[in-house]
């Protein structure tokens, strides 16, 4: 019975070094094969890709087991909807005519089961980080794409790749929690409960899976990463656990 709608971010898919992107893709087919007999819908809440960019007729190369999955379960009905990240954002349309997915710029609010779901890959949210939250308003600008798109494959994913050797995902250690009062995810989902109510609030971005009640009725959940800690969430209908994903 198809009634489970499962969670994940943070794949950093091609980032270096190649061995450990190739491993983890095999973890995350293994991981998509063991859900698809009773997925009814797949949330990916960012940075899937370490990079992405859609030329006209060109894509980046490899995560063909990612994608020939992700496909499969697109064929048996699962509804796959992707964020986009800050190290994904340049999805256009290729993955939504091959896997009829709804790609998602910023936030989705959902109403499911009586619930309401606040869901957003979480970067540039909360307070601080000034310089990436003008990078990504330039980043995701028409013009930035435009300038982008004139560069040959070879020479701009190239660059993004070399870029991409000197990101968090690259060099990430384990990371810990600073609190509820420094977890700024934590921070922005309080100051969106002061406006409206929320039943669950769901993040990527932080590379940190917790769940923290906010309140009596109310629920932060970070969905971690999959370097290191293959964390990821699942509704039932009645209730939002994170879990961590063993073969």
């Amino acid at each position: 019975m198809r009634d489970k709608i499962y969670f994940a971010s943070d794949f950093h898919l091609g980032v270096t070094p190649k061995t450990t992107s190739l491993e983890r893709e095999r973890q995350l087919v293994s991981w998509l094969e063991h859900i698809k007999h009773d997925a009814k819908a797949l949330f990916l809440v960012g940075d899937v890709f370490d990079f992405w960019f859609e030329y006209s007729t060109v894509v980046p190369k490899g995560f063909i087991r990612f994608l020939g999955k992700l496909a499969e379960l697109a064929d048996l009905g699962v509804e796959i909807t992707l964020f986009k990240g800050n190290h994904d954002m340049w999805m256009f349309g290729y993955l939504k005519e091959q896997l009829n997915a709804h790609i998602v710029d910023n936030e989705m609010i959902l109403n499911m089961d009586g619930k309401r779901f606040y869901i957003h890959h979480g970067d540039g949210l909360g307070p601080g980080d000034t310089k990436y939250k003008f990078l990504k308003a330039f980043f995701r600008s028409k013009v930035c794409q435009w300038l982008f798109a004139r560069l040959h494959p070879n020479l701009g994913i190239g660059i993004a790749q070399r870029w991409s050797r000197h990101s968090r995902a690259a060099n990430l250690n384990e990371e810990h929690f600073l609190g509820e009062d420094r977890e700024w995810l934590i921070q922005y989902a309080k100051g969106l409960l002061q406006q409206e109510h929320f039943d669950y609030f769901i993040f990527g971005h932080r590379h940190l899976a917790y769940d923290v009640k906010l309140h009596e009725n109310s629920r932060i959940v970070n969905l971690g990463e999959w370097m290191y800690a293959r964390t990821y969430a699942v509704w039932d209908g009645t209730q939002l656990k994170l879990k961590k994903w063993t073969p």
